[in-house]
């Protein structure tokens, strides 16, 4: 078996990876399974380092800073729902946060399927 065909099937298998994580995440992202999100999350940091040296590396990146920054805002929305006052504030900041996250989600699935690397 060739060298280039031994990277050849290990850049498929960390981008099939990448893929169904993204999956995950977006499964967990929809339908609100917030325990459920910590799966993808915790694959992604094991197998990030096994995708090192590929455009799949900067997807694991993507995947994980993506979880931390929505995470970030839904608590910054939530300590504001808890003020009265701060109520539309909240409903605003997470909405921005769901269109956010999902714009993150469908921009990585497309670039990841185009073989490019995320921007990080």
């Amino acid at each position: 078996m060739s060298q280039e065909l031994v990277l050849d099937s290990r850049l498929q298998s960390a981008k099939n990876l990448a893929w169904w994580l993204y999956l995950l995440h977006g499964i967990s992202f929809l339908f609100s399974l917030g325990a459920f999100s910590w799966i993808p999350l915790i694959i992604n940091y094991i197998k990030r380092d096994d995708a090192a040296g590929t455009f799949v590396h900067s997807h694991h990146s993507w995947q994980i800073r993506s979880f931390w920054w929505y995470l970030f805002w839904m608590v910054v929305g939530g300590i504001l729902f808890a003020t009265v006052i701060g109520i539309p504030l909240a409903w605003l900041i997470w909405t921005g946060a769901w269109v956010w996250k999902a714009y993150r989600l469908i921009k990585g699935l497309l670039d990841l399927t185009d073989n490019k690397p995320m921007k990080i």
